[in-house]
């Protein structure tokens, strides 16, 4: 068992993390970064509208990412996963799966969400490939195709709404009885987009390229790309157990300091914010900044 004390802790390693590990790095700060190695877009193939990286793989970002933070002489990296976190004395505490223990005067989750896929089969090794949940991430290289949205009531009516500006040639499946107030019906089918109510069997796909949705009844439409939100928890229940409030839409609740409701505890990317690239890696800057000055403050009074 090891058991070392850092000024901060960074519970996640992918853009958020890296990008509050090198901000805080740059403030001579001694850091930990624990990661599992496991980012949620493992599988997507491109990320796209970020600047200066549009277009590249997550894997070649994430790389060149490290690459750089590594440079910082005070930040370490500990592969593994966070299983225990407490408050003690004054610090925090952090054990991992293989039973080391490491301490911080504050902590920093960047721990992403996890989705949970609906049993249609087929859906998860789609997911980010040709079922994509956001139009500014991934619209642009399929624009004006014809695209499905899985969703039903207010999402499905929201999501008509957004991809219409990218394409018109839509087409929503309820995967059952719709739940569209005639309102929103009304406004869907104004637009000629079809409402199929019909319940999904499986996404047929070759490696995850879509090819056609086949229903329970053995019908079936070619189909490339589709849009859907399936329901999503929090990847880390730690912040949950130190007792950090979560918001209405199921992220972890912080200020604009990127404080949780948990004195020393912070929040980042995913877990936290709008789920795109260019944001994970804003708000991981500003909140080891505003970690740092929090330090800063702290040690100046004393």
């Amino acid at each position: 068992m090891t058991k070392t004390t850092y000024d901060v802790i960074i519970v996640g390693g992918s853009y958020s993390g890296l990008s509050a590990a090198m901000s805080l790095g740059r403030a001579l700060r001694q850091v930990l970064v624990l990661d599992d190695g496991k980012p949620c877009n493992r599988q997507t193939p491109h990320s796209h509208n970020f600047l200066t990286q549009d277009g590249e793989t997550p894997q070649h970002i994430a790389t060149i990412a490290r690459e750089q933070v590594s440079r910082y002489e005070t930040i370490r990296f500990y592969k593994g996963s966070a299983t225990e976190a407490k408050k003690t004395t004054g610090n925090f505490e952090i054990k991992t799966d293989d039973g080391s223990v490491f301490t911080a005067r504050r902590l920093l989750f960047a721990t992403g969400l996890k989705d949970n896929f609906p049993d249609s089969n087929g859906f998860a090794a789609c997911w980010g490939i040709s079922v994509l949940h956001c139009p500014y991430c991934h619209g642009y290289e399929v624009k004006e195709q014809p695209t499905g949205i899985i969703a039903n009531g207010d999402v499905a009516f929201h999501y008509a709404q957004l991809i219409f500006n990218w394409t018109k040639r839509l087409t929503i499946y309820t995967n059952g009885k719709s739940t569209l107030t005639g309102i929103q019906e009304q406004g869907i089918k104004s637009n000629s987009i079809a409402i199929i109510e019909k319940e999904i069997a499986s996404l047929e796909h070759e490696q995850g390229k879509l090819k056609k949705i086949v229903f329970q009844d053995q019908s079936s439409v070619p189909l490339q790309v589709v849009y859907s939100r399936p329901e999503f928890t929090q990847n880390c229940p730690l912040p949950e157990a130190l007792g950090c409030e979560i918001n209405e839409i199921g992220l972890l609740k912080v200020d604009s300091s990127f404080k949780t409701t948990i004195e020393g505890v912070y929040a980042s990317g995913d877990c936290s914010s709008m789920r795109t690239v260019s944001v994970a890696v804003a708000t991981g800057t500003q909140a080891g900044a505003f970690i740092n000055n929090d330090l800063v403050t702290e040690d100046f009074v004393k």
